[in-house]
């Protein structure tokens, strides 16, 4: 085992260890073609896409395994649920955004995350993907006659 397992770059100093898995290509490719790491997307489209993907995933856990889940309503509960949480990620984007990025900077590109005007970008972005995407699984989870809730 201690043959698979070194420091990165032979640099005890760095503190991360490079591991078959954390320095294979293919998680190099996969963690790429993240929204957050892709490049050439713009902090709205980042915040669209990220949103997507949460929004759409959240609605199913609420609803089959919150408090409501053996009544009429659960599916409608789980993706008021869904939104509540969103509404909340949303705030704490937002703090985020305010402690860090109190000043503007003066050279940063179109597609750079790190300046306040984008962040607020990609806030809305994930905040209308999020939302749109739980709507969308309430929609398909509802028009679904063998799937009950109860």
């Amino acid at each position: 085992m201690a043959n698979f397992i070194k420091p990165y770059n032979d640099d005890p100093f760095v503190g991360h260890l490079a591991t078959p898995i954390t320095s294979s290509a293919v998680t190099r490719a996969i963690l790429q073609n993240l929204p957050a790491y892709r490049s050439g997307l713009t902090p709205l489209l980042r915040g669209l896409e990220i949103g997507l993907a949460h929004g759409y995933f959240l609605v199913g856990p609420f609803a089959k395994l919150g408090p409501l889940r053996n009544s009429d309503i659960a599916l409608f509960a789980g993706f008021l649920s869904t939104i509540g949480l969103i509404l909340i990620l949303t705030l704490g984007l937002t703090i985020y955004g305010i402690a860090t990025f109190s000043q503007e900077k003066s050279q940063s590109s179109e597609n750079d995350l790190q300046t306040k005007k984008a962040w607020n970008r990609f806030k809305g972005g994930f905040f209308v993907g999020a939302c749109g995407s739980a709507g969308f699984a309430f929609i398909c989870l509802s028009s679904i006659p063998t799937f009950t809730f109860g």
